[in-house]
C-alpha cells in the first residue's frame, strides 16, 4: 500500500484504515485485490452509507488497481449504495414467499408512513426504503433487513415499531468502540 499521491481529499479514519490493513493481511501482495469486496463494504459504513466515485477511486488507490475494476465491482452487487441513503437502509424482501404472507402490505405501510416510495429516502433523511430479493427467511415473512439485522413477522404494528426503536438508535461502525 503507498502513500497516496491523487488529488482526492476523501480518506479513511484511522479506525476504517486498521479494519482495512486487517484484511489486507489476509492475502499475499499480490492478491489483495481480493480483498475488494470487505474494503468496499467499509468504505460504504466509512461514508455515509454509500459508494460514492471518490470512494471507489480511494479503494482503487489502497488496492493499486484501475478504479473501472472498483466500479464494476460495485455495481455489480446491489448490496452497494451508489447514491446518497438515510440513516437506515430498509431493504424488504419481494420475493414470493414473501409476497405471500404480505409483503405488498408491508411495503405500501412504509411508503405511507414514510412518506417515500420504494428506492427513495425520507424526507427526515432517516430511511430509505428498498426491495430486495431473498433475504432465506421465507417461513418469517413479511420481513425486511436492516444493516445484519432480521425483522421477521411484520404487520403494521411491529413495523411502526421497528421504526421508532430506529430512530432512537445509535449507528456504529464496525470498529468503532461499543460497536
Amino acid at each position: 500500500m503507498e502513500q497516496s499521491t491523487s488529488l482526492n481529499t476523501l480518506q479513511f479514519s484511522d479506525g476504517a484504515m486498521a479494519e482495512i490493513r486487517r484484511y489486507l493481511s489476509h492475502y499475499p501482495a499480490e492478491r489483495q485485490k481480493s480483498a475488494i469486496l470487505p474494503i468496499l463494504h467499509i468504505a460504504q459504513a466509512e461514508f455515509g452509507g454509500w459508494v460514492s466515485p471518490e470512494a471507489m477511486d480511494l479503494v482503487a488507490e489502497i488496492l493499486n488497481i484501475q478504479p473501472i475494476e472498483v466500479y464494476e465491482v460495485a455495481t455489480f452487487y446491489t448490496m452497494f449504495n451508489l447514491k446518497p441513503v438515510g440513516k437506515h437502509v430498509l431493504e424488504v424482501c419481494r420475493t414470493g414467499p414473501c409476497m405471500l404472507r404480505g409483503s405488498d402490505q408491508l411495503i405500501e405501510h412504509l411508503e405511507n408512513r414514510l412518506g417515500c416510495k420504494v428506492g427513495e429516502t425520507s424526507a427526515d433523511g432517516n430511511f430509505t426504503l428498498k426491495t430486495v430479493e431473498c433475504l432465506a427467511s421465507c417461513g418469517t415473512g413479511p420481513m425486511l433487513q436492516v444493516r445484519e439485522q432480521f425483522y421477521e413477522d411484520l404487520d403494521p404494528a411491529r413495523a411502526d415499531q421497528m421504526l421508532e426503536d430506529l430512530k432512537a438508535l445509535t449507528v456504529r461502525k464496525p470498529w468503532e468502540e461499543n460497536y
